[in-house]
């Protein structure tokens, strides 16, 4: 112990004291000897462990049990617990982890025929223990992976055994299985591909062509690989769930993502379903040979919205970074899979040379001997060695050969002679020289084959490769669909799970205020983004939380959606303490999240006078009122937002006046400025949308109106605000036109007969019935088509039914009134009524707005100009465009003797501001 402790005291010294050059020798350095130790368990690992060899793409513990598997080949099945006693002799790593490979190369489908419960690749279930399922190899297994005559052998761990330094696999084997493998410091990770393409690709590749092959996964699904890199790190493979819409009411997945179970794929359901991200009522597991996965969604809920928020907050949408790491010479290396086909392709030329010369060494030794056995019988030459010696024998045989031997490719050597010698006599009493020459005969037809397949080597490669593909190609089709994903605005198919509160004199926000704390603003999505301004004009954007402080004095919270151009912000303000009022419109396009950003000048004390938020684009016209001022004879005025220019937030703005506000009131509630929207109408939840969902209703401006009929018999015009509701009993949907007529077939309650009746559709906001008031007065047929066509089954009289009759609605009745009762369809007993497709017709085009005289506009506009007695200079100066913008043009005041000239484009007649003093500043804006 004393001798133990003073060694550590000297180590401990070590530190502090040099030691002497003659103790150094003693000395091991312990850096060093974990440097060496870390670098043989990492390179152990790597070459012998994980990652797979280039040449046959299989990692040690599969090659292991293939040479196994095949060592124990007798075309039955073999117990895996066999197997893997049996591997046991090749690979020093426990039973567990053969067992697990050997589950995981049979569930591959490709170089094992399973027997038995072998797991679910599906559900993720495990195989039953090994004792209860067998396997063997597959033919195809057979043929392409094993040729002891072509393998390189090693001893064994042990040195008992010996086994393939790697398997000459003649298919590119790596691609079509995949593989994945974790080593110390190294990675890899190779998507499956597909058994045909691949053999196509090695094709292609021995025609001189470039190929370019994509991953296709057992479990199918979907999947984009726009950003595949070739397989090699940094690439990036997106894979979808296959989702198809059963009824309105059910989604049903049939296929899953790449590396997904159906139990990890309903658990990700589950908790974004708690989370709020997504509502649904239930979810059904029916998943057995096939995936099916039952979504039953919550009334009122989009199925196409469903699924894009599915593939937004749950594994039905994965992302698969590929890493395609292999060993080649004993080093790790990364290849792309392109490469790694191309690698593959000439590997199998190789193989398939090196066996077709193997073959051609054969056969001509089978032809060398079978010529000696020819000569030796026929010649009988074994007579003359009677008695002889077994030495004197062979020097006798060649003596006797000699004059036979000379057309033979080679010498005779002892071996031959040996051989000729074990010749028994029983195969000399029946030997036919007539089979022994059709045999020589069949030897050379073959060697001359064998010869002209290594002359037209890549031609025997190519027909090696179709050859495969005809014997196991059948169901091997590709399983995933190759596709170009649109990327998926989790903030829009975010169901609203929170409400958004504000208190605005304290400056708080969120959706966790206490009861009382604040007011409610909107339903909204716990990752949806707010935008908070203040009167001082400042603004910010900043991630929905529980709750946070944005400043006192909050004039304005919403939802801010990123890019949104259509939201215009309409705002007046005071620059300053004392400064000029400014005004501005501006969209919100991008920020940056908790920044506050002035949407004044930024001068201290700057304060908001008024403020909209427009989600369509709306301006507004407000009636300003200005502080009473002995100089100032008229104290209002009006101002129309739609005057002004759209710009980006960071705009200064125009001036409105110099003098103080008092007061701006609403004078009138403005329509859209905007270019024309693209509305849909989603059939399932009877809403709107602007997302593409149902179906197409035209590009809406400002004024157009939807046309909705109802079974009732009335007709309603609305705006297409996205979140109108409509009747339950609506039959037509569209964009109205008020030039296209509405054909409606009812039946007069009083006159106990069916109506026709064609008129157009007039302008109210009120629900309007076209039929008449009686209580048995019901719809049976309408239709806004140009030119409807109808059929009316007549019903049995005494026996006899009457033809039907098909009627041109257009030339059958005029187009009268709303209120017109219309004509009588037929005085015969109508049985029903069909609406048949309508005529082809053409529509109209609009009436082009005849543009004004270029002279007139100018006159008016000076005539305009000379009213103005002092215009509003524009002093803001653009730091930041969100979009682009209509152009402002602002007049300068000019003296009296200088003419005003208008350029063309400017033909929009001016119109001053109304009622405003002298004194008071006026503004121009085209």
């Amino acid at each position: 112990m004393a001798e133990n402790e003073e060694d550590n005291i000297e180590r401990d010294e070590e530190f502090e004291q040099p030691i002497e050059g003659e103790q150094l020798e003693n000395v091991i350095q312990v850096s060093g000897m974990y440097q060496e130790w870390f670098l043989d368990y990492a390179s152990y690992v790597i070459l012998e462990r994980a990652v797979p060899h280039l040449h046959d793409g299989l990692k040690p513990v599969q090659r292991r049990i293939l040479h196994s598997m095949k060592e124990m080949d007798d075309g039955r099945y073999n117990k895996v617990a066999n197997i893997i006693g049996n591997t046991m002799k090749y690979h020093p790593h426990g039973d567990a982890s053969i067992g697990d490979a050997l589950v995981q190369l049979g569930q591959k489908d490709l170089l094992i025929d399973c027997q038995g419960n072998w797991g679910n690749i599906f559900t993720g279930d495990r195989a039953a223990a090994p004792r209860y399922i067998e396997a063997r190899l597959t033919k195809f297994g057979l043929e392409v992976v094993f040729n002891p005559k072509t393998t390189t052998w090693l001893s064994s761990y042990d040195g008992r055994n010996k086994e393939p330094e790697t398997l000459p696999v003649k298919f590119p084997l790596l691609l079509a299985q995949g593989v994945e493998g974790i080593a110390v410091g190294l990675a890899c990770k190779i998507l499956p591909h597909n058994f045909n393409e691949l053999i196509d690709g090695s094709i292609a590749i021995l025609k001189g062509k470039k190929v370019n092959i994509y991953p296709d996964f057992i479990t199918g699904g979907m999947a984009d690989f726009s950003a595949y890199n070739d397989g090699l790190r940094g690439g990036r493979v997106k894979v979808r769930a296959r989702i198809v819409q059963e009824d309105k009411k059910t989604l049903k997945v049939t296929e899953l993502p790449f590396g997904s179970t159906t139990d990890k794929l309903i658990d990700s359901i589950l908790k974004a379903n708690s989370k709020g991200k997504i509502k649904l009522k239930k979810v059904e597991d029916n998943t057995s040979d096939e995936v099916e996965i039952l979504i039953h969604l919550q009334p009122g809920e989009s199925p196409d919205k469903m699924i894009d928020a599915l593939y937004a907050f749950t594994d039905c949408e994965v992302s698969i970074s590929p890493n395609s790491g292999v060993i080649e010479d004993d080093k790790p290396k990364f290849i792309g899979v392109n490469e790694m086909l191309r690698l593959s392709t000439h590997q199998t030329v190789d193989l398939l040379k090196l066996e077709l010369e193997i073959k051609l060494a054969e056969l001509h030794e089978q032809w060398h001997f079978s010529s000696l056995e020819k000569i030796f019988i026929e010649n009988k030459i074994y007579v003359k060695l009677h008695g002889l010696g077994y030495e004197e024998a062979i020097e006798l045989t060649h003596e006797l050969l000699k004059p036979y031997i000379k057309h033979l490719l080679k010498e005779v050597s002892d071996d031959d002679v040996k051989r000729l010698l074990e010749i028994k006599m029983r195969r000399i009493t029946k030997h036919d020289s007539d089979k022994a020459e059709d045999k020589l005969l069949s030897l050379e037809d073959e060697i001359k084959q064998v010869k002209y397949d290594l002359e037209h080597l890549v031609d025997f490669a190519i027909n090696y490769f179709k050859e495969i593909k005809r014997k196991y190609g059948e169901g091997r089709e590709r399983k995933t669909e190759i596709r170009s994903f649109e990327n998926i605005d989790a903030a829009k198919v975010a169901v609203s799970n929170v409400k958004l509160y504000v208190n605005k004199e304290e400056g708080f926000a969120g959706f966790n205020l206490k009861r009382g704390e604040g007011d409610l603003v909107c339903d909204c999505s716990d990752i949806d983004d707010i935008i908070v301004i203040r009167e001082d004009g400042n603004m910010i954007v900043s991630r929905i939380s529980q709750k946070a402080f944005f400043g006192k004095g909050i004039i304005h919270i919403g939802v801010w959606k990123k890019g949104d151009k259509r939201t215009i912000y309409n705002l007046i303000y005071q620059d300053g303490k004392a400064g000029d009022s400014m005004m501005k419109r501006f969209a919100v396009t991008s920020i940056t999240r908790d920044k506050e950003y002035p949407l004044t000048k930024g001068t201290p004390n700057s304060k908001v006078l008024w403020f909209s938020a427009n989600p369509n684009g709306e301006a507004e016209t407000v009636l300003v009122k200005l502080k009473p001022k002995a100089n100032v004879r008229k104290l209002k005025f009006e101002i129309d937002f739609s005057e002004l220019a759209i710009k980006g937030r960071a705009a200064g703005g125009n001036r409105v006046t110099k003098y103080g506000i008092a007061k701006i009131e609403l004078k009138e509630k403005g329509v859209s400025t905007l270019s024309a929207r693209k509305i849909w109408f989603d059939d399932t939840v009877q809403r709107l949308n602007s997302d593409g969902r149902g179906e197409f209703l035209g590009d809406f401006k400002a004024e157009d109106k939807i046309l909705t009929i109802m079974q009732s018999g009335d007709y309603q015009l609305t705006g297409f605000d996205l979140f109108t509701k409509f009747e339950e009993d609506m039959i037509v949907l569209e964009k109205w036109n008020p030039e296209k007529p509405v054909s409606a077939i009812y039946f007069d309650g009083e006159k106990q007969q069916y109506n026709v009746k064609r008129f157009l559709i007039e302008p109210t906001d009120k629900k309007t019935s076209f039929i008449s008031e009686h209580e048995d007065s019901y719809l049976e047929v309408v239709s806004t088509d140009w030119l409807p066509q109808i059929q009316i089954n007549y019903s049995k009289v005494k026996g006899v039914e009457k033809d039907p009759d098909t009627i041109n609605l257009e030339e059958f009745i005029a187009i009268k009134g709303l209120k017109a009762i219309g004509n009588r369809l037929t005085t015969n007993k109508v049985k029903n009524i069909d609406l048949l497709e309508p005529l082809p017709y053409e529509e109209p085009l609009k009436n082009e707005e005849v543009e004004e005289d270029e002279s007139e506009i100018e006159e008016a506009t000076a005539e305009s100009i000379e009213e103005v007695e002092e215009i509003v200079q524009n002093e803001d100066e653009e730091t930041e465009e969100d979009e682009e913008v209509i152009e402002i043009k602002e007049i300068s005041p000019k003296e009296d003797d200088k003419k005003i000239d208008l350029s063309p484009k400017q033909k929009t007649k001016s119109k001053p501001i109304k009622d405003v003093d002298d004194d008071d500043v006026q503004m121009k804006l085209f």
